[in-house]
């Protein structure tokens, strides 16, 4: 008799589904049939239940628990098995080895979670998606980021703005996009500035469908330039142009505002199209032509200063932010020939008001028709009046003088609240230079060369 027929025989009992066999008349479980079937490189799902200082263990449902080494945890370095599983707590394994020369079941933590993290970022680099990571380590020129993959942010595409000190982000989950990815060399270059970009679009159309001209908001001073001042509005910036800072002149905006100030503002202007809007500072505050409309009346005499002396005349500031112009015909008794004979910028006068155009913003303003005039009343400590320009006795080359009155373009049109923006300069150039140029072709060559040195100085002043 041979040993293969002494072997009971078995057979599966119907309808236990496998799980119960009949030897030799009796009734025993199939532990066979309880164990999972697997094979090597297979991710499998099993309960922590041991936890050593180089290892965990894992009750996977096979006929032995398998081990999973301390560096096959995790793809940080050196790690802690206790900062990395909690008893009990449910895992996903690869297995690497059935059975190792000490016949155990050789499990890998990190690299079923690789499986997975490159299967998610490939399925995100397809779509655009962002991805979570937490940020492990800094290196030289950027943060590696745990994604199950270590993934490479680089330093300049971290925020939008430069970060000169990388170590705040470690620790730190942080929401990024795959913009490079290389499964043969396990590399993943991320980009969360590309995020922080598209959250920053999204905020802007909000912010631009909730503006619309004429309201007030608020915000916050962001930058500072020549020609105006950006405010933060919660997301995206909007400008005020040097000529909306003030109703008086402003020569550069660090005169009125600094950086992360809050200020009111009124939308002036939205270009949804370019996503630029346009603000007014001056516009929430009084404006002071409507307390010259409401205080003053043509014929009052009032104190003002000296603010720029030109070839036809004068303008004197009344008030902050309201300027008139004095004619050079309105300036003395007698004829002048440079206004600078009789006043100097910075030197406080009495004018007498000849007329308020309150819809151009315009005064015309008189010095020789204040009775008892003394010029000036002060001038600044260390000036002196201009010596007459030579050459031509009273009243002569009057008439090719423009009388420039209300009725011309001194000043830009909506401007006069500011006659030295540049549109006005600009217009106040070309009067100066068409009165020059009468002179000149009026009076002799003799005496053209004569006055030309001092209608250079009087342009350059």
């Amino acid at each position: 008799m041979s040993t293969t027929d002494l072997q009971p025989t078995a057979k599966i009992v119907e309808g236990s589904d496998g799980l119960l066999l009949e030897i030799d008349g009796q009734i025993v479980p199939n532990y066979d049939a309880t164990l999972t079937p697997f094979d090597e490189g297979d991710v499998v799902t099993g309960h922590v239940v041991r936890i050593d200082k180089d290892e965990v263990l894992v009750d996977i449902g096979y006929k032995s628990e398998g081990v999973i080494p301390s560096n096959e945890l995790s793809i940080r370095k050196s790690v802690d098995p206790k900062d990395e599983v909690e008893m009990g707590e449910e895992v996903d394994a690869l297995v690497l080895t059935k059975e190792d020369q000490d016949g155990r079941l050789i499990l890998s933590k990190k690299r079923a979670r690789f499986e997975k993290a490159w299967r998610r970022i490939e399925a995100a680099a397809e779509s655009g998606e962002p991805v979570d990571g937490t940020v492990i380590e800094v290196v030289k020129g950027g943060l590696i980021i745990d994604l199950g993959v270590r993934g490479f942010l680089p330093a300049s595409l971290v925020d939008i703005r430069r970060v000169p000190h990388l170590d705040e982000y470690l620790g730190q989950t942080i929401e990024c996009r795959v913009i490079e990815l290389n499964r043969s060399r396990n590399n993943v270059v991320l980009s969360r500035r590309a995020v922080l970009e598209e959250q920053r679009r999204e905020d802007r159309e909000r912010i631009l469908d909730r503006l619309q001209p004429g309201m007030i908001v608020e915000g916050t001073i962001s930058n500072i330039v020549d020609f105006g001042a950006f405010v933060d509005l919660d997301g995206i910036d909007g400008l005020i142009h040097i000529s909306e800072l003030s109703w008086s002149h402003v020569n550069h905006p660090s005169e009125i505002l600094s950086i992360g100030d809050t200020v009111s503002v009124k939308v002036l202007d939205i270009d949804r199209d370019r996503q630029r809007i346009s603000l007014g500072l001056k516009q929430t505050q009084e404006d002071p032509w409507q307390r010259v409309v409401d205080t003053y009346n043509v014929g009052d005499e009032l104190e003002g200063r000296v603010t720029k002396v030109v070839t036809f005349g004068a303008f004197v500031e009344i008030l902050d932010g309201v300027e008139g112009l004095v004619h050079i015909s309105e300036l003395a008794q007698h004829h002048v020939e440079n206004p600078r004979e009789i006043i100097q910028p910075g030197d406080e006068v009495k004018v007498k008001i000849l007329e308020i155009d309150s819809e151009r913003r315009r005064l015309s303003l008189s010095i020789k028709r204040v009775e008892g005039q003394v010029l000036p009343l002060r001038r600044p400590e260390g000036e002196a009046p201009a010596a007459p320009a030579e050459g031509g006795a009273a009243g002569e080359g009057y008439d090719n003088v423009p009388e420039l009155g209300l009725s011309e373009d001194v000043f830009a049109e909506g401007g006069a609240e500011s006659p030295t923006s540049p549109e006005a300069v600009a217009e106040v150039q070309a009067a100066e230079a068409a009165a020059e140029q009468a002179a000149v072709e009026e009076e002799a060559p003799a005496a053209a060369e004569e006055a030309a040195p001092a209608d250079d100085a009087d342009s350059q002043a």
